[in-house]
């Protein structure tokens, strides 16, 4: 298999692996990617997701050599134009370029390690951005530089990636993976209702006026009002002050 699901307690765990292709993603591997998050998407108990790639590198994207080129509901790499309710995060080594790079945007999060490499390297062979790229990189880092590295296909450093903001976290080479997951089971320890209603309606409101995405934002925290109202009986009674209840990614 091409794709390997396994889930540690709350934290799923998804991980390409076509290491001889720089973990380039054919017709098989972007079927299976698909499977693996709708069956993360089902499976209760899996609170917090993480994608990686195999042997040091994250993804290359397609494999232009062993893929069709037809355009798939889904995304061409499987699963890129469909949305989780849960919080998902990339583990990123190594070269994580063109469609690696759509799928790492896909996430809500991102954690390199010093070994990472990013760019739309699809620019130098006249392959458009065709799983999210073009939408989501302007909203992570802003139009400039999205524009910047869509249109030269420049490399990118893990330290200037992460001064931009395209990635949250930096971690020695090799930890990336590790890091991604013990993040995971920070973000599965919270309250998990909320947690996923904020994070929709900060989706929702992209692009949106500030009246419309007030307007996604009352829409969805009046379906959590019962743990609200909850979580504001802790806080009275002393909870969550001075960081307390905030639980240590170390």
């Amino acid at each position: 298999m091409a794709v390997h699901y396994r889930r540690e307690g709350p934290v799923t765990v998804v991980t390409v692996d076509r290491p001889g292709r720089r973990n380039a993603i054919d017709n098989e591997t972007a079927e299976a990617l698909g499977d693996a998050w709708e069956r993360f998407e089902e499976d209760d108990d899996a609170l917090v997701g993480v994608l990686t790639g195999s042997e040091g590198t994250f993804s290359a994207g397609a494999d232009l050599k062993a893929m069709d080129l037809e355009d798939r509901p889904e995304g061409w790499l499987g699963f890129t134009r469909t949305r989780v309710s849960k919080p998902t995060i990339a583990a990123i080594e190594g070269h994580c370029v063109a469609g690696g790079l759509e799928m790492a945007l896909w996430c809500d999060l991102r954690i390199a390690s010093e070994s990472a490499v990013f760019g739309c390297f699809e620019r130098r062979f006249g392959v458009p951005l065709v799983d999210g790229g073009t939408q989501r990189l302007p909203h992570v880092v802003g139009l400039g530089r999205a524009l910047d590295m869509i249109l030269t296909g420049r490399e990118v450093d893990p330290e200037t990636a992460m001064e931009w903001g395209l990635v949250n976290r930096l971690v020695d080479e090799g930890e990336a993976l590790d890091a991604a997951v013990r993040l995971g089971e920070t973000v599965a320890e919270f309250p998990q209702e909320t947690l996923r209603t904020d994070r929709e309606a900060v989706y929702d409101g992209l692009g949106s006026t500030l009246e419309q995405g007030l307007a996604a934002e009352g829409w969805h925290g009046s379906r959590a009002l019962d743990v609200a109202e909850a979580g504001a009986d802790r806080f009275a009674g002393g909870a969550g002050r001075s960081g307390e209840g905030i639980p240590d990614e170390e």
